[in-house]
């Protein structure tokens, strides 16, 4: 393999989706991380459906369904001033870290970066924005251009089209396992940024690198740059 250029998921990779726990908290006493997780998952879970069924809809609208049941399912009224905040607040989630000195570190390196998200180009654009991450990546690529959320092959097709070089060229960078594997299927060299040591997920498929942080990719870089 000869890492040419990197692709990073957004979401629980470069910006920690169980973060907005804290703002749940405030409106929610005693459900902040309940929220934050069930949401999550249900988000994630009708992407999979909307995917599965040809019914594309905007990840941003995807994520406001999501927390709209997830309130009902735990007996919280929500609110629209509770809607607003919350959904606000996903729009400029925390950033991990360690993230902006190792994206620094990769970009001073001479390394293309990118972003593949299932997040809208204005989702991605603020979190970037917020993060202090502006001008380190070359592209940001939103799933909106295909209408297919990953783990479409058409999805992960956008980054050799971008850059112009095989998938197995571009690093794909993900801390969803699920997310690292099927881009492993797909033909990419991928890492799997495991920050909370779980298990590999059972399909009978490996990333190539695995790491607890961030910094833990640049190791891993250097031993496969072309």
């Amino acid at each position: 393999m000869s890492i040419q250029a990197i692709a990073f998921d957004a979401y629980g990779t470069l910006f920690d989706v169980y973060s907005i726990s804290e703002l749940a908290e405030r409106y929610f006493p005693g459900f902040g991380d309940a929220l934050a997780q069930k949401w999550r998952t249900r988000q994630i879970d009708y992407t999979r459906l909307r995917t599965m069924c040809s019914m594309y809809k905007p990840f941003w609208e995807v994520t406001q369904d999501a927390l709209v049941f997830v309130c009902r399912e735990l007996k919280l009224e929500l609110s629209l001033d509770a809607q607003n905040a919350l959904m606000g607040q996903y729009a400029r989630l925390q950033a991990f870290p360690e993230n902006l000195d190792v994206l620094r570190r990769l970009r001073s390196d001479g390394l293309k970066l990118s972003i593949l998200s299932n997040g809208t180009t204005p989702m991605l654009q603020s979190a970037v924005e917020a993060a202090g991450m502006h001008g380190l990546f070359s592209h940001l690529l939103s799933v909106e251009s295909v209408r297919k959320f990953k783990t479409a092959p058409e999805a992960y097709q956008m980054g050799p089209d971008v850059f112009g070089v095989p998938a197995k060229n571009i690093l794909f960078v993900s801390s969803n396992c699920w997310d690292a594997c099927c881009a492993t299927w797909f033909g990419y060299t991928t890492f799997w940024v495991n920050r909370l040591g779980a298990p590999l997920e059972e399909l009978g498929v490996t990333p190539h690198g695995e790491g607890r942080t961030l910094q833990d990719l640049i190791e891993f870089v250097e031993r496969n740059r072309g």
